[in-house]
């Protein structure tokens, strides 16, 4: 029986602080009614209050005003929102081409795909075998109908960090908008509104020990956005719903609580783990950008042996991780990611991602290592996967 997990997939979801499940309790049970002005009751304009506050608290974390922030169910709908929204405020008007990396997480390829169907024409710019596109590309792949370019801050898998601050000044001087999904980043890497020429970022609390169920989209003031789901008035008429203000505040507080110490920290766990990794297991490919990635991520590819075979059995001796190999996704396909940076099936079927977080320690970091290099070494033994 495994007494406790070490839980090392906090790119996906993280254990919330309790001191965010404190801040947001109130506006559950105390504080609980919608938003309202100030003509309203009182307990509505408390919330209305708290809603604002927290608004402020995430956008000031970018650079930015709260009136340019606004909160969503989620970084799926926020990415959402950012391509289509631009896509119905701009495709009439301006073009019908958009832009984005062939490795983005799949709410924006999803959302480029769905576009196609609408008769929109998607650029998808490949990356090299780091995970970074070219520049020179990109600006080539800009014509006079593009309206968009989407390309995350980094790579939710192999955790490589594109220069977005060079993306931005080609797409300023093309005149064309630019779009980012800083999920894996906000918090963790700086990113200053008013040093980065961005119009659109994706956010969200669920990596950083926040709530799940609420997201952010910054829109530069001025952006062409239209409404993309109908309903009430809510936030600044581009999101209908009620607010999620416990979420809204959880949000806020999350933001708070990230340090660049914790940063620094969890990147030395990162950096144990990778060169553990490289001297004590044969065979194996860092997947991502050597130095260019976010503090949290390692991502690793061993070789003949299936990815998802290392996750069970790391499972089976308590460690949480994660896999690309197709066997753990629901689509039945490799990882598109590793596809991307060049990598064979063989390459995407025995990547295995670590991603760390507030609660991890370097003691976890070499509990994994120690098992990892077991379990590889006993799966290679009875794998049919054989060295060329």
């Amino acid at each position: 029986m495994i007494e406790q997990t070490v839980y090392l997939d906090n790119a996906a979801a993280t254990r919330m602080d309790e001191r965010v499940l404190e801040a947001m309790t109130p506006y559950f049970f105390e504080t609980y009614p919608v938003a309202t002005s100030e003509f309203g009751y009182s307990l509505g304009i408390e919330a209305r209050e708290a809603l604002e506050a927290a608004r402020e608290k995430v956008a000031q974390r970018l650079g930015a005003g709260g009136g340019e922030l606004i909160f969503t169910s989620g970084s799926t709908e926020s990415s959402n929102l950012a391509l289509k929204g631009v896509a119905m405020a701009l495709g009439e008007k301006k073009g019908r081409h958009i832009i984005v990396s062939s490795i983005e997480d799949f709410p924006v390829l999803h959302s480029a795909r769905a576009l196609e169907k609408q008769g929109f024409s998607v650029t998808y710019l490949p990356v090299d075998s780091e995970g970074l596109i070219d520049p020179d590309s990109l600006r080539d792949a800009i014509t006079d109908k593009t309206i968009l370019v989407s390309i995350q801050h980094a790579n939710q898998e192999i955790g490589t960090v594109q220069d977005i601050e060079a993306i931005g000044l080609i797409c300023g001087k093309k005149g064309v908008l630019f779009h980012t999904d800083a999920t894996h980043t906000f918090t963790r890497v700086p990113l200053d509104v008013t040093k980065v020429k961005v119009d659109l970022i994706t956010i969200s609390p669920h990596t950083i020990h926040g709530p799940k169920g609420v997201g952010g989209l910054y829109v530069r003031t001025g952006t062409p956005i239209a409404k993309w789901m109908d309903g009430g008035f809510q936030e600044f008429n581009l999101r209908a719903g009620l607010e999620n203000i416990p979420g809204a505040v959880g949000f806020a507080r999350a933001v708070d609580l990230v340090t660049p110490d914790e940063n620094e920290r969890i990147g030395a766990m990162r950096d144990r783990l990778i060169a553990r990794v490289s001297a004590e297991v044969s065979d194996t490919t860092l997947n991502g950008h050597p130095t260019k990635r976010v503090p949290q991520n390692a991502n690793i590819t061993f070789h003949y042996v299936e990815g998802e075979s290392i996750t069970l059995h790391l499972d089976m001796r308590g460690f949480s991780v994660s896999t690309g190999s197709a066997c753990f996704s629901r689509s039945l396909e490799a990882s598109h990611v590793i596809l991307g940076i060049g990598g064979d099936h063989e390459r995407a079927h025995g990547s295995i991602r670590f991603t760390f977080g507030r609660y991890n320690t370097m003691e976890d970091v070499n509990g994994v290592v120690d098992t990892i290099a077991e379990v590889v070494g006993e799966l290679r033994k009875i794998s049919p996967l054989t060295k060329k």
